[in-house]
């Protein structure tokens, strides 16, 4: 079958990790499923794996993707929940401390086919395209458990969310606004800033900008490059969701001013299987859908991820299963 992988990974050069062609038939063992791909979205975890983050050589080759919408043995159109918990794991997948991601210790959505645990499918609603599906099992997941889970936000309250422009800040901006909280962005360019403001945000602001007032939430994922903003943005009492550290991992700690204002700083981590069956819903009520960047044919897969490392993303990026 086709698929895009990674057979040895390269930290100082990801792209030229990248392959695209034959991979064997998956097998699905007992209590999994095959699900046929018809659309899977590119999320920063993909860049990561082509960087050997988390997936060490002796994993390789690897099917790169975690999330997906296709069709099961039956015909029936689903949608992939791509955090995999170990055997016997009951009650928050997200907490499993042997939890995976696809494409870290299984096989990838970059597919014509994948192979997942029967639990792991749900109903796609009709009213979602595939492109559309495909984009929720990671970065749309994400940032409903940041927004709905993790922050405490209700509706009128304020909420920044820095990095204008990513799957999960494109996310929160649709999500948030349409629950009725305030939102904020930062973007690095003027162009990343109006499209934020196009698809929802009530502000935008430079990166580093001081605020009109201190915000309720900050959702975070970019890391060090904007940590200390974050908090200095920060209501004392208020709480920063942190997700991803796309710019570095070690942030200035600014543990004095946590500490003296109270404030909390929360972490999370993609999101449960019903979770993602309540966002699906939410997305149907709303009439809230996925900004698509750019929806592309998985054999020109490279176009999609030099975007992703360029930073030149206004939206999710989709690989069609054509």
């Amino acid at each position: 079958m086709f698929a895009a992988y990674v057979t040895t990974p390269d930290p100082d050069d990801p792209l030229a990790a990248l392959e695209i062609g034959d991979r064997p038939e998956p097998s699905a063992p007992e209590g999994w499923t095959t699900i046929a791909v018809k659309a899977a979205s590119l999320n920063h975890h993909d860049l990561f794996s082509l960087r050997g983050v988390g997936l060490p050589p002796e994993r390789c080759p690897m099917i790169l993707g975690c999330d997906a919408a296709g069709l099961d043995p039956e015909g029936n159109e689903v949608v992939v929940h791509g955090v995999i918990a170990s055997p016997g794991w009951t009650g928050d997948e997200t907490l499993d401390p042997k939890r995976s991601l696809l494409s870290e210790i299984h096989q990838g959505t970059f597919a014509d086919r994948v192979v997942v645990p029967a639990g792991n499918v749900l109903p796609k609603p009709e009213e979602l395209s595939w492109a559309e599906a495909s984009c929720l099992g990671v970065a749309w997941l994400t940032a409903y458990r940041m927004l709905f889970v993790k922050s405490g936000l209700r509706p009128g309250q304020t909420v920044l969310v820095q990095g204008a422009s990513g799957g999960v800040a494109t996310a929160a901006i649709a999500l948030g606004e349409a629950a009725g909280i305030r939102v904020w962005v930062t973007g690095r360019s003027e162009a990343k800033r109006a499209a934020a403001l196009e698809l929802g945000a009530h502000a935008a602001f430079e990166p580093g900008a001081r605020l009109p007032e201190r915000v309720d939430a900050v959702l975070e994922t970019v890391g060090a490059a904007t940590w200390d903003h974050s908090l200095k943005s920060l209501r004392p009492g208020g709480t920063v969701v942190v997700s991803g550290a796309t710019t570095g991992p070690n942030p200035p700690a600014g543990l004095n001013r946590i500490f003296f204002l109270q404030q909390s700083v929360v972490g999370s981590t993609m999101g449960t299987r019903d979770e993602l069956a309540a966002l699906m819903s939410f997305l149907v009520t709303s009439g809230v859908r996925p900004v698509i960047g750019a929806e592309i044919p998985l054999a020109q897969a490279k176009e999609g991820f030099a975007a992703m490392a360029a930073g030149e993303t206004a939206g999710k990026i989709v690989f069609r299963m054509d």
